[in-house]
């Protein structure tokens, strides 16, 4: 798992327009990528008369997720003799998008198996499932932070990068009251949804991989946009790293 800061300075005017516009194109990629699901090898053509979209408008989408690696482009298999021209081409998922499509079965699996901890070993077993799980991240994190010094802000953001690395998209910035770490994707969102858990033991790490007190302010799991971890100007002077979680939008 650009900090909010960033974001909202490119927000203009137009903001409203330009947001609506992008919501609109991710809702018709979202009905390409089932329909390709779907259908398998599926042309432009059948596509846009699909979704009842003109030649260029379905061609502006197909590009997109060619360049974003969701769909590979082949030449359509004909049977029988061919005629003049070049083939059409015919448009897949990758291995990658048919994984993403999953997505909600893996989690409703994993949720599923948090209950059964839950209530099996009560909320001390989840919590401690959760440690479990990000022990290894932990790990991966702190041999790639090596050499980052002592210094908290200096640490955050090789830990944003170790995040990235990861998959988090994470990114650290220097703010009047310290720090913020922010990562804009969570891979178990739909999970600590139901099971904060693992939003708590993630926090713990962080605590302890930049070596201060942290305050995680929102959570993607929560429903904001983008998980954000404060990093205090003055680290208490004490044995051993405090966690604390704080809700702003209560």
């Amino acid at each position: 798992m650009k900090n909010a800061a960033e974001l909202s300075g490119h927000l203009s005017a137009t903001a409203p327009v330009a947001g609506t516009a992008a919501s609109t194109d991710l809702s018709t990629r979202d009905r390409v990528t089932q329909l390709l699901l779907e259908r398998g090898a599926t042309t432009a053509a059948q596509l846009g008369s699909a979704l009842g979209l003109s030649p260029a408008a379905i061609r502006r989408h197909l590009d997109a997720m060619l360049a974003d690696g969701d769909v590979v482009a082949r030449e359509q298999a004909v049977r029988g003799s061919r005629g003049r021209g070049r083939p059409a081409k015919v448009f897949l998922l990758t291995e990658a998008a048919r994984v993403r499509c999953g997505t909600h079965h893996y989690d409703n699996m994993a949720t599923a198996a948090l209950r059964w901890i839950a209530g099996n070993g009560g909320p001390e077993a989840v919590a401690a499932f959760a440690a479990d799980q990000v022990a290894a991240l932990e790990a991966r994190c702190r041999a790639a932070m090596e050499g980052a010094g002592d210094d908290p802000m200096a640490r955050a953001e090789a830990l944003a990068g170790a995040l990235t690395a990861e998959g988090y998209a994470a990114n650290a910035s220097t703010i009047a009251s310290g720090g913020q770490l922010c990562q804009h994707h969570c891979p178990v969102a739909h999970v600590a949804a139901d099971f904060p858990q693992l939003c708590e033991a993630e926090t713990a790490v962080i605590s302890r991989l930049v070596g201060t007190h942290v305050q995680r302010l929102a959570t993607i799991a929560h429903g904001d946009g983008v998980c954000t971890t404060h990093i205090p100007a003055q680290p208490r002077a004490q044995s051993g790293n405090t966690v604390t979680t704080v809700r702003t939008d209560k």
